[in-house]
């Protein structure tokens, strides 16, 4: 195995093949490291987050490479058995390729032992691999489709898998099952998770069984007291965020949770609720709100101007990183940012919003959580435990349009994918925020792309919050907290974890000035090999 450096937090573990992968993971997992904080398994690598203030990546490195790691990784995790009906669009053309029938097709699927390897691309998509090796080499699609139904059976490479929900996607299909892949509302949302053995089913010829669904998981009622707000403007884009979902990789999904982490924490302080309560997060101004009941707010983040307007006096534009207090009838508008891109209002006691997964944040990407602030919407206040108020929160200088940021990041775990005069380049030239950015990241542009020297497919693997992928074109996306868990485009570096909320506040037309650090490993040697 070899470890690659990644970020200050995380060290990335590269095997030979799928078994010594999966076989490892479920060593640690069942070895439960107290310093091993989160594991992300993909088809050759372990993405494996630790508490960096409690141990030392060498000593992580050493203790993982003097275990005793054995093979037999398959009969460890629950049955689950999938009714499918194998009419699928692609199913023909797989036959053909394979040079075999389409009976032979579904007798290969359905009497082989699946097992699921990891989840990825979509919460809930699980890679189902089989020690039998039915299909080794199933090409994907040369144009994906832009929609495959929900529990679409397909085959791509080595692995199978079933669609989760409605999406895009490059699978030969080759069946269809009416399991649900992914509910909400269930007790445990995937019904398949890393290590399950899965069996397929033909039920072509016979009355498909009906399932009884487990019992859903319950709602919190909705607040019987007044509401606190009306929603008068929303401007971009509103969303709900708290520190994020922790440790639900295993399902596919990320963290997601506040950009600027340190803004977030500091309107919660402000008005005394705990750090961690959900607060609304407004990209570029325009949020406009009637108080409707007597409240304090805190507004931080990007230098947008706040006004008031009191019933009892005229508009007044107040300062920000301060509790405001306000009586029914007063208005709050955030106007759009001279500097930065997001800003966060906090109000004492919380909001009282529904958590989904242990978490009150909206995840763009996989689609959890609380839905956008719309207008017209009536917004209603928690009950948090408070204590005093914390004022010794401030800001930070933040960048306009057209000015450079230098950030810092540690190279690797693919910088030898790249030549050397790109590696250069990465840190030489200064790289353009374009305005194709948002939650999931930042798509880059430098005058110069950058060139790789190892152009053969990669397979997908973990990547962190703040990787700087580098696609075919050359020109980077920087993955931001509601990024996919794992991606098929080397990383050449990631931003460190201390830089994130910078890079949060970084509007279209800012400029980034990458610069390398050394904290985490040797970086002229960036790779370990036990």
């Amino acid at each position: 195995m070899r470890f690659l450096s990644v970020n200050l937090d995380c060290v990335l573990i590269e095997f030979p093949s799928l078994e010594e992968t999966i076989a490892t993971y479920h060593f640690l997992q069942h070895s439960q490291h107290p310093y091993i904080q989160e594991m992300i398994p993909a088809a050759r690598t372990i993405l494996v987050y630790f508490d960096c203030l409690c141990i030392d990546v060498k000593k992580l490195i050493q203790w993982i490479s003097t275990q005793k790691i054995k093979q037999d990784f398959f009969n460890t995790g629950k049955e689950v058995i999938l009714q499918v009906d194998y009419q699928g669009a692609d199913l023909t053309h797989v036959a053909e390729y394979l040079g075999i029938s389409v009976d032979e097709v579904i007798y290969k699927h359905t009497h082989s032992h699946w097992q699921v390897a990891f989840i990825g691309f979509a919460p809930g998509f699980a890679y189902l691999v089989s020690p039998d090796h039915p299909f080794t080499s199933i090409p994907r699609l040369a144009s994906p489709r832009k929609k495959i139904r929900a529990g679409s059976v397909g085959l791509a490479g080595e692995y199978s898998g079933v669609y989760p929900k409605d999406s895009p996607g490059g699978w030969q299909l080759i069946g269809q099952t009416d399991e649900k892949m992914w509910d909400i509302h269930r007790a445990q949302p995937a019904l398949l998770l890393p290590s399950d053995q899965v069996i397929f089913k033909d039920v072509r010829n016979h009355p498909t069984q009906i399932s009884v669904p487990n019992k859903p998981v319950s709602i919190p009622k909705r607040n019987e007291k007044s509401a606190i707000f009306e929603v008068k403007n929303v401007g971009l884009q509103v969303l709900v965020q708290d520190d994020g979902r922790k440790n639900m990789s295993k399902l596919g999904i990320g963290r997601a949770g506040a950009m600027d982490d340190r803004a977030f924490k500091s309107a919660n302080l402000i008005v005394g609720n705990p750090s961690d309560a959900a607060v609304f997060e407004i990209l570029n101004g325009g949020l406009r709100l009637k108080v409707l009941q007597s409240t304090v707010i805190a507004v931080t983040g990007a230098a947008a101007a706040l006004w008031i307007t009191y019933t009892n006096s005229n508009k007044v534009q107040e300062s920000l990183y301060q509790p405001i207090a306000l009586d029914a009838g007063d208005e709050v508008y955030i106007s759009p940012p001279l500097a930065g891109l997001r800003n966060y209002l906090a109000i004492r006691g919380g909001f009282a919003v529904e958590r989904v997964l242990e978490s009150a944040s909206h995840d763009v990407l996989a689609e959890l959580g609380p839905l956008p602030i719309k207008v017209g919407d009536q917004i209603y206040a928690d009950q948090l435990k408070t204590q005093a108020v914390n004022l010794d929160q401030s800001a930070i200088t933040l960048p306009s349009k057209g000015e450079t940021v230098v950030v810092d990041v540690i190279l690797g775990p693919r910088a030898d994918w790249f030549n050397r005069q790109s590696v250069d380049l990465l840190f030489s030239q200064a790289w353009l925020v374009t305005t194709e950015s948002n939650r999931i990241g930042l798509r880059l542009v430098g005058e110069q792309p950058l060139q790789r020297q190892i152009n053969q497919e990669l397979p997908s693997e973990g990547c962190c919050t703040g990787a700087i992928q580098v696609p075919a074109n050359g020109q980077p996306v920087l993955f931001m907290n509601d990024h996919p868990l794992t991606g098929g485009y080397p990383v050449i570096a990631a931003v460190a974890p201390y830089h994130l909320g910078l890079i949060a506040q970084l509007a279209a037309g800012c400029f980034i000035q990458f610069r390398k650090i050394s904290d985490f490993m040797d970086i002229a040697s960036h790779e370990y090999t036990a």
